[in-house]
Order: structure tokens, then sequence, then C-alpha cells
């Protein structure tokens, strides 16, 4: 598995693109800023938008699975003296 920000070259694969004049002069402008290659940039923008998508780490905040330490335990989790060295 590759790492985000690094690319395989295990699996290469040659792609030709039609862009227009000015996107292509894009391109080179913003590799040379990175100092990196164009095919480089292309492969980092591909990756970062088409890419693994990550699973958000706030996803089941809010659902309260039955457990101890619901909102509507509160009362009751208090009054056994909950919290308390």
């Amino acid at each position: 598995m590759v790492a985000a920000g690094e690319f395989s070259t295990l699996a290469a694969m040659t792609v030709t693109v039609d862009l227009s004049d000015e996107l292509l002069d894009a391109l080179r402008v913003e590799a040379a800023r990175r100092k990196v290659s164009i095919d480089a940039l292309i492969a980092e923008s591909v990756t970062e938008h088409l890419g693994p998508r990550r699973r958000l780490a706030i996803s089941g905040v809010g659902s309260s699975g039955g457990g101890q330490g619901r909102a509507a335990d509160a009362d009751e989790l208090l009054a056994d003296g909950f919290g308390r060295d």
C-alpha cells in the first residue's frame, strides 16, 4: 500500500490526456514552482481527488448505543457518585 503523498511505480500506467493550452501552461508553472514533474503533479492531483475516502473520526458521535453514559442516565449516574474519586 502506498502512503498518502507517495506514488507507486510498481503499478504505473501511461495515460494520454488532451488539455487546453491554458491548463497545460498552469501545470507547467505549478510543477516548476513545486520543483516536481508534471507527471508527479497530475498523479498527486488525481490521488487527492479520487483516492481512498477517509471516514470521519466523528462518525457515530451522539449515538447512544444503549450503554452506560447516556444523557438519559445522567441523573442516576450522578446520584450514584459517578466521577467522584
